[in-house]
């Protein structure tokens, strides 16, 4: 119980001792961006997926179990405007001290030309973030399960470049006969050991998540809802039409209706949603709505699919391919793909040809 409540400490308490930053106003953005297929097509946040998918340890290090023992994930986003983003990653148990994944995260913002103030062109430079992931989880009861995730950051951009400490801290709550997970994660907590700006310390941009998973009982559909930002409330953000001189009374004067719907728009700006069907063991399809990616990216005139999602993948015994399409805008969509391959397998087939051989040369 000792254990337990340490960890329940750092969750709940650590987190709001940081700065509460969003999108936009602190480094380190690259780690909020999915480059999971499956996480990508149910709406680019998801804490609460239990199985044998590595993806589901990068999003909550919690999840990170003994199922994904010898298994090796790679990762690839064909971004927008030519950007490029992915994952390695390999898993390995160590029985009664737990599980360990170690990879890497690179986002790749290819190559830049460089001049100066009157246009002159002097070359070229790139730009790139870099993260590497060291997870290790261990199930606490028969039930409770918590993880952390240390994240050595590397960005640079040019001629400035940054070195960053980050962490993530996972609790999850798992029914393995109601296929119920119920989870809660503190995402990005550090700091810059050394600013793109000498003495120029920046934030980094911290996010606390819960969500849950529901198989349901007679029905091939798994649920998920994900809250996001719950150290912050307000998520909105409106450009105003026009600047004019408003009086105090005028100012106050805001009908309760339009009250009524920020208040709503901004609570739903908090939670995506998604929905997998699985009809056999080795297939899904997903389907996934960020409400806040939808008000933040769709047209004025009209919504389009902003916000929504879409993915399926394959599980064979070897090794499963995913598939995520995320529909940022009208102008375009990101594609993500996910390769994960089980060594415990190969090392069967290994075996068994051997054991095989042997036979013939007894006979």
């Amino acid at each position: 119980m000792n254990k337990i409540f340490k960890i329940l400490f750092s969750l709940f308490f650590i987190p709001f001792m940081s700065t509460a930053q969003t999108g936009g106003s602190g480094v380190y953005n690259f780690l909020h961006i999915s480059n999971s297929a499956r996480t990508a097509s149910l709406g680019g946040k998801n804490i609460s997926i239990y199985d044998n998918d590595l993806n589901s340890a990068i999003q909550n290090p919690a999840l990170l179990n003994e199922q994904m023992n010898q298994k090796v994930l790679f990762n690839y986003v064909n971004y927008f405007a030519g950007i490029n983003l992915g994952y390695a990653g390999y898993a390995f148990d160590f029985k009664t001290y737990g599980t360990v994944l170690t990879g890497i995260q690179y986002f790749n913002y290819g190559k830049f030309t460089s001049a100066d103030e009157t246009g002159i062109i002097s070359g070229n430079f790139q730009a790139a973030d870099y993260a590497f992931n060291i997870i290790w989880a261990k199930q606490l009861t028969n039930q409770l399960h918590a993880g952390i995730n240390l994240k050595p950051v590397i960005s640079n951009y040019e001629a400035y470049t940054s070195i960053g400490l980050v962490f993530d801290i996972g609790l999850s709550y798992i029914n393995k006969e109601k296929e119920f997970t119920a989870s809660i994660t503190a995402v990005s907590i550090g700091s810059q050991l050394k600013p793109y700006i000498k003495g120029h310390y920046e934030p980094v941009s911290f996010d606390l998540q819960a969500g849950i998973s529901k198989k349901l009982s007679h029905a091939p559909f798994r649920v998920h809802a994900t809250a996001q930002h719950l150290n912050r409330w307000n998520l909105r953000y409106d450009v105003p039409q026009k600047v004019t001189t408003v009086s105090f009374a005028e100012e106050t004067d805001t009908k309760p209706a339009e009250l009524l719907a920020h208040f709503f728009d901004n609570a739903l700006r908090h939670f995506i949603v998604g929905v997998e069907l699985i009809p056999i063991k080795s297939f899904y399809a997903s389907l996934g709505y960020n409400h806040q990616q939808k008000q933040e990216m769709k047209l004025i005139t009209t919504g389009g699919l902003s916000g929504f999602s879409w993915g399926f993948g394959i599980k064979l015994k070897r090794y499963s391919v995913h598939y995520g399409r995320a529909i940022y805008h009208s102008a375009g969509a990101s594609n993500h793909f996910s390769l994960l391959f089980d060594l415990n397998e190969f090392g069967k087939k290994k075996a068994v040809n051997s054991n095989s051989q042997k036979d013939i040369i007894k006979l």
